[in-house]
């Protein structure tokens, strides 16, 4: 048994989204504010902390019809005249659909949740809804409180003339009484209906008990783990413990000789109890002339009883100190032991976070003396889904221990004899992320990305979930590149604002510098690929998937065909001579166009995706000065067009080095076009090392002094645009917020 697939409903940023779980690992990534925090706070209000629900978990944009709601039962003057029933509401209140995938042989597990007689195995959904309780209760309490704060501003006069008391609509109202209102029920959801959000009938019923009792075990390590101490509260929901509190814990529950002895726990009680004996001995000796003194008084007297002395040795409370968890500097010197506060915080997040998935599953397996001892513990004592959510595992953690504790996790969580090979048991680990490190071990397939939906018709913006699987569960050629090539560099395409692909090594250390020209682009978290021209095309599944908002900057990369061989061989750019562009990615994707005449030609506004925020940017015509005429020239890489933009600056490169020398020697050139000419033939040479080209520039020029070329400019311009159209947080001015 394994959950298939969530849909949230009206939490937060998850307006509508369906999140499909791995087997076994699901990873959450995304940019900042991209709805992982809200899905997770969805599953673990909805499963463990279902009475924690505020008016803030709907999503934002649901108030102005909720507020309607409340606005017409004030202005209704008949309650025979309104709908008191949920359908009003159900469209804009939080809920998620559980789909479980169960097996025939697991229906004993299920058997108050099968929908009908003729469901034989297969999926099986459940709707836990935050609602209210009574709507007719809520009603009446709404309405009152409206007409009483309006009776007490009425009778009064106010300077200010808008003045509101308590509760001004319906958010206002809820913001306070939510929980004397709502809670969660749950319902049985039609599995013929899984595609879509189903839903309900009008005469559904919920049910009565908890529908996951005895059924999913779930267990949460959130976010706020407190190491550093600042926090004195340790509450449940912080999950503040250090490994001296959680080993004391487990010792209690699991190990404690005491609880259900076993022949070996005879030994230490034995033991116990000698130095009980002894300490017993020495503390009558050491008080025996401070009693005798007492009795001198007459005190106990005659027939008052006589103060003796005993002392009570508590195993748990032993493990009660500061310095109860050591940890050794030197194996062959124990003594030299430090107590566990004088560590790292990422060691003691790690080792924390660790012992905690050690704790759920014994807890899950039943191990320890807390439980009875069982020669054969039947099947039906567990539950047969484990659901485990961790939120930000990288709190604290070096990339190295990030990447140690993503590879270990699920295998902690499985290490007991009844879930080795034993598919009777399941165990589903989420785990919402911001490091591209723990993305980078996973299989890609694993991951869901929350992406940012971003609207302009007055809505709030809102979050849906793309399946990673559908990009990466393929074995075609261009699926094995992506996987290998973002393997190899990094993952951090998978937590950007943007992304911007590049042609090689020179833009990849130069762009960065053009970026801080773009103030609201620096303020971005920007990812910047370094991929060839001739392979950028290959991450096309990905990109679109994604939808993030992405800039290529390529080369146009002019070629023509040689008659006698028939090959395509590289040429200087020119207009009319029947040129195409060697570039996979201008021909096969963005503006999906071979001809270079055309590229050459083509307005800014068509080097954009139709439907998706994607832009392509490569060289176009320049413009140039010279004494007495103005000349239009073509480039052909990122190189001559940065130099013919910036002549000024490449003339005083006398004394440099390789290729630029060379391109200081061609802006010496009187004519324009013959400076083009050698610059292209510079750069085109079998020897040329661009990478160099732009390490030696770095050493000679400040790179802020260099002007960007014209046509990464006009790609970051749109690259702003985008991203500034995606940060404004669009106001709901309709909603007066309580």
């Amino acid at each position: 048994m394994n959950i298939k697939f969530i849909d949230v409903l009206n939490f937060r940023k998850l307006k509508k989204c369906r999140i499909e779980l791995s087997l076994k690992e699901t990873l959450f990534v995304g940019a900042n504010n991209s709805g992982k925090t809200s899905a997770m706070d969805a599953l673990i209000l909805f499963f463990k902390a279902k009475s924690r629900f505020t008016s803030k978990d709907f999503t934002l944009s649901n108030w102005k019809d909720i507020n309607s709601i409340g606005e017409k039962w004030i202005n209704t003057q008949k309650k025979e005249e309104l709908d008191l029933s949920m359908e009003p509401w159900e469209n804009y209140v939080p809920s998620i659909d559980v789909w479980l995938d169960v097996q025939p042989n697991e229906i004993h597990h299920v058997h108050h949740l099968i929908p009908t007689l003729d469901w034989t195995g297969g999926l099986l959904g459940v709707r836990l809804r935050y609602e209210p309780n009574n709507i007719e209760e809520l009603y009446t309490e709404f309405v009152d409180k409206i007409k009483s704060s309006q009776a007490i501003v009425s009778s009064r006069k106010f300077q200010n003339g808008d003045f509101k008391m308590w509760p001004k609509d319906m958010w206002d109202f809820l913001d306070k009484r939510i929980n004397s209102f709502f809670s969660v029920k749950t319902y049985l959801l039609n599995p013929e209906l899984s595609d879509n959000v189903q839903k309900l009938p009008n005469n559904s019923i919920p049910l009565e008990s908890e529908a996951f009792n005895g059924l999913i075990k779930v267990d949460i390590i959130n976010a706020q783990r407190g190491f550093s101490g600042t926090n004195p509260e340790e509450t449940e929901s912080s999950n503040i413990k250090n490994l001296s509190s959680q080993l004391r814990s487990y010792y209690d529950k699991h190990l404690n000789p005491f609880e259900n002895p076993t022949p070996d726990d005879v030994n230490a009680m034995e033991a116990i109890q000698e130095a009980k004996k002894i300490f017993d001995t020495n503390l009558k000796d050491s008080f025996k002339s401070s009693l005798g003194e007492l009795e001198l008084l007459n005190y106990p007297g005659f027939g008052n009883p006589k103060i003796t002395l005993s002392s009570k040795f508590n195993t748990v409370e032993s493990l009660n100190h500061e310095s109860s968890v050591q940890y050794s500097l030197d194996e062959n010197h124990p003594e030299l032991s430090l107590p566990e506060k004088y560590n790292g915080l990422g060691y003691q997040n790690l080792i924390s976070i660790i012992f905690k998935l050690i704790r759920f599953r014994d807890e899950w397996m039943q191990v320890g003396k807390s439980y009875k001892q069982k020669s054969e513990t039947p099947d039906s004592d567990f539950e047969p889904l484990h659901l485990v959510l961790i939120e930000e595992p990288e709190a604290h953690l070096h990339a190295q221990v990030q990447q140690v504790f993503i590879n270990q996790a699920y295998n902690v969580l499985r290490n007991n004899t009844n879930l080795k090979g034993n598919n009777k048991f399941s165990t589903q680990l989420i785990i919402s992320t911001h490091s591209n490190h723990i993305a980078h071990e996973v299989d890609f397939t694993s991951l869901r990305y929350f992406k940012r939906n971003i609207v302009n018709n007055g809505e709030i913006n809102t979050s849906t979930v793309i399946n990673l699987s559908k990009t990466f569960g393929t074995e075609d050629d261009t699926t094995r590149f992506a996987i290998r090539y973002l393997k190899t560099t990094h993952c951090d395409v998978f937590f950007a604002d943007a992304v911007i692909l590049v042609e090689g090594p020179v833009e990849r250390m130069l762009v960065p510098y053009f970026i801080k020209r773009h103030t609201n682009l620096s303020n971005c978290y920007i990812s910047i690929l370094e991929i060839g021209g001739s392979h950028a095309h290959r991450l096309r599944p990905l990109i679109e998937s994604l939808g993030v908002i992405t800039l290529i900057i390529t080369d146009i990369d002019s070629v023509y065909k040689k008659e006698e061989s028939g090959r395509w061989n590289k040429i200087q750019p020119e207009k009319q001579k029947g040129y195409k562009t060697g570039n996979d990615t201008l021909k096969n994707w963005l503006p999906n166009e071979g001809d270079l005449d055309k590229l050459l030609e083509l307005p800014e506004k068509n080097k954009d995706h139709k439907s998706l925020p994607i832009k392509v940017a490569y060289q176009i015509p320049l413009i140039l000065d010279e004494e007495e005429s103005i000349t239009e020239v073509y480039p052909y890489t990122f190189e001559d067009s940065l130099v013919l933009e910036n002549q000024s600056v490449f003339k005083a490169f006398s004394g440099a080095t390789g290729l630029v020398k060379k391109m200081y020697k061609a802006s010496m050139e009187p004519d324009i076009k013959d400076a083009a000419k050698k610059m292209y033939e510079a750069i085109t040479a079998e020897s040329v090392k661009k990478a160099e080209f732009a390490l030696e520039l770095l050493f000679l020029e400040e790179p802020n002094k260099l002007k960007t070329p014209l046509y990464i400019k006009q790609g970051l311009d749109w690259l702003e645009e985008k991203l500034l159209n995606k940060s404004t947080e669009l106001s709901l001015n309709q909603i007066s917020k309580p």
